[in-house]
């Protein structure tokens, strides 16, 4: 199963494939994954190794830590397709596909053909997750998840109402109780094809 990193850069999105052993990621050039744009990267800032099942992620002793869906790790951890990676001030995202999928393309390793097809969900939960997603086409590297309060705002709802519904989403989605929930709730919505990056930016435009 080929694997890949999405890399938010001044410049735009890029895909990297993932091979070999292992790969580094940090300023210097000579890593398969250079983030040189970036300032507060280390040198040599974390390492991916292939496990033969999946891929793993550890800190290498950088300055300014390493991220997985908003947490701080500090001991290997093993990726899931859709996990957010921060990186200094950068954001990556590891995905992992089937081999027929042939990806070329940031835009299209998100839009991907799922593994899993999504779970049913009401009127009202996939408004609440296109809501939540919308910031992931935003143009901002590393986009902040919306908050309750903002949700609520948006859907003219109660804050209790939009924790119910994300907790129903959570069970829905098997988003387990650890790190970023938001933020891993809506890299699955859009990897199983809940939520589409058509659904997103016409979103956007009926919020201009």
């Amino acid at each position: 199963m080929p694997s890949h990193l999405e890399i938010w850069r001044p410049s735009g999105r890029e895909l990297i494939s993932l091979g070999g052993e292992r790969v580094t990621v940090g300023k210097s050039s000579t890593n398969l994954v250079s983030l040189d744009h970036d300032s507060t990267v280390s040198r040599v800032h974390a390492v991916l190794e292939n496990l033969g099942f999946a891929w793993s992620i550890r800190d290498v002793g950088s300055r300014n830590g390493t991220y997985l869906n908003g947490e701080k790790i500090s001991a290997e951890r093993v990726l899931r397709s859709g996990d957010e990676l921060r990186i200094g001030k950068s954001r990556l995202v590891f995905w992992q596909v089937k081999e027929a999928d042939q990806t070329t393309t940031a835009e299209e390793t998100v839009s991907v053909a799922p593994t899993q097809p999504p779970p049913h969900l009401t009127r009202r939960e996939l408004e609440v997750l296109v809501v939540l997603c919308r910031p992931l086409v935003s143009g901002d590297p590393f986009p902040e998840a919306v908050s309750v309060r903002q949700m609520a705002q948006e859907l003219f709802v109660t804050e209790a109402a939009i924790k119910q519904h994300l907790q129903n989403l959570y069970d829905k989605f098997g988003i387990a109780p650890e790190g970023e929930r938001r933020v891993r709730l809506a890299n699955e919505a859009i990897r199983r094809g809940a939520v589409t990056l058509a659904m997103l930016r016409d979103s956007g435009t009926d919020q201009t």
